[in-house]
């Protein structure tokens, strides 16, 4: 498997983790891996009739901070692209209350450490 495949296969793993950890706290997932020329959603859940987009970051080591300080306002701002591009995709969902949140995992790829950080920011915080 060439290394950007098995960047990618990880990357995909770490997600299915993520949302199985969401699921198991009463969330429905909607769409896994959802991507336009905009950047990409990881995962789109429902939390009771709220649409959430989640985006999932993974880092091995501490020595930098965690996953969710890697959300930075670029990251922020492309993630609210995305979500709007699948909006426009999906308008039966364009008047239903959004989120947006992060799951930082950390340590082991196996059995990593889970931080669920709901409503991470909001769009206000962009401008």
């Amino acid at each position: 498997m060439a290394a950007n495949e098995s960047t990618r296969a990880r990357g995909r793993a770490l997600e299915a983790l993520a949302a199985a950890h969401l699921t198991g706290r009463g969330l429905r997932l909607v769409e896994a891996n959802a991507q336009f020329r905009v950047g990409e959603l990881d995962l789109v859940m429902d939390d009771g009739g709220t649409l959430v987009f989640v985006e999932v970051r993974y880092r091995a080591r501490s020595d930098y901070g965690d996953g969710a300080d890697s959300v930075d306002w670029r990251k922020m701002r492309k993630l609210a692209r995305a979500a709007q591009a699948w909006l426009l995709h999906h308008p039966e969902h364009a008047q239903r209350p959004c989120r947006f949140d992060v799951v930082s995992l950390d340590g082991c790829e196996q059995a990593p450490g889970v931080d669920w950080i709901r409503d991470a920011f909001r769009l206000d915080d962009l401008r």
